[in-house]
């Protein structure tokens, strides 16, 4: 029989565009987690107030109570010996030190559930995304329908002339595409 003494720890990517459903699964996996009393922190990115201030929130109105934090180093201040799990949404607003942040609390021993938007509104990589989706053990991609032709949409058309690349927004701004109704406005 083979012993294990050390805490295993590892990263889930929750992605995909707008609208499909990205945050619903995060909380989907925050809830299977409280049924089985494993200790956890949730947490978001404070420029995200779209819905909630402290909780996430689905486009759909589903919600868990959140953290919210500047910087992915504040996620440390949380930390006790009870937590098992951290789930993190909107990762994509968050600098690339969430990156080294997730992979540390992996390597200690934690289940780092991470979900955000892979693609930009210009259908490129988005923020550290990539690098989250390179080191993680399990990653989810989902998509969404087109709202023009209702085929799976993996694109996030912006609908407002905007060109920084973080505008948060929902359907006001935003609406989920295919490859092909995708277009980059100017």
């Amino acid at each position: 029989m083979n012993i294990i003494n050390q805490k295993t720890g590892w990263i889930e990517v929750i992605c995909g565009s707008m609208f499909s459903g990205k945050t619903e699964e995060l909380i989907r996996r925050i809830r299977r987690a409280e049924y089985a009393r494993q200790p956890l922190l949730v947490f978001k990115p404070a420029i995200d107030n779209r819905y909630d201030v402290n909780n996430i929130v689905s486009h759909s109105q589903m919600q868990a109570p959140s953290i919210p934090i500047d910087a992915p180093s504040d996620i440390y201040r949380y930390l006790n010996e009870e937590v098992k799990i951290i789930a993190i949404d909107e990762a994509q607003f968050f600098d690339a030190s969430i990156v080294d942040v997730c992979n540390d609390l992996a390597n200690k021993g934690y289940r780092v559930i991470v979900a955000g938007l892979d693609q930009d509104y210009a259908g490129r990589p988005f923020a550290s995304m990539p690098a989250l989706l390179a080191i993680a053990e399990y990653v989810t991609k989902n998509l969404a329908i087109c709202v023009k032709c209702g085929n799976p949409a993996n694109r996030t058309q912006r609908t407002v002339p905007q060109d920084e690349q973080i505008l948060v927004g929902s359907t006001e701004a935003y609406e989920a595409r295919c490859r092909n109704c995708h277009e980059v406005l100017d």
